[in-house]
């Protein structure tokens, strides 16, 4: 038995708990879409313990430069911007394809989910009320693993594990708020 094999068994658990098939495939699905969403936040978070220090680098010259170039911007010196905001484009470019990559790494789970519910439901519809329209099993998992994600977006800071993984994103948010803006180049009105 191989890969697929072990986790149909694993999986197939979720999908016969009551023994109303029916609901059973939804409640299935929710589990199954909920455990996703677990997987992947738990391969997120190690990814971003293991490159924390150098994504700290990262934000902080991203910070940095784009203060200095709004300095330069501020005292009128247009060859020092265009270098400083040469460089916080820069930066900035490394701390956006670093969060693309760290995405990536939180919805790796999702493709193997649906490649196992396609051996097992593929074909199987099911009627959305007073519209004439079906929904198959993309559909249903879609619905269930955002509202997986809205569960756990909520439940993380009261879970263990994850309690510790918030607060290092807080951390980082805290950083940006830094960050300077064209906004604040604007004097203030009384």
């Amino acid at each position: 038995m191989g890969f697929w094999g072990y986790l149909d068994q694993v999986l197939i658990v979720f999908y016969r708990i009551t023994g109303n098939p029916v609901f059973d495939f939804f409640l299935g699905t929710f589990i199954v879409a909920m455990l996703t969403v677990v997987v992947g936040e738990f391969t997120i978070s190690i990814a971003y313990r293991l490159n924390r220090k150098h994504l700290k680098v990262l934000n902080t010259k991203m910070v940095r430069m784009n203060n200095l170039s709004l300095d330069a911007l501020k005292s009128g010196n247009k060859e020092e911007y265009k270098t400083r905001n040469k460089e916080a484009n820069d930066a900035f470019g490394k701390v956006f394809f670093n969060a693309v990559a760290l995405s990536a790494a939180n919805l790796w789970p999702v493709f193997f989910c649906l490649a196992w519910m396609q051996t097992r439901f593929m074909g199987i519809d099911f009627p959305i009320p007073f519209t004439g329209w079906a929904a198959n099993y993309v559909v249903v998992f879609l619905i269930c693993y955002i509202l997986s994600r809205i569960l756990f977006g909520w439940m993380r800071p009261r879970l263990p594990y994850f309690r510790g993984v918030q607060k290092m994103l807080d951390d980082v948010g805290e950083s940006a708020k830094e960050l300077e803006s064209f906004a604040d180049l604007v004097p203030k009105r009384p």
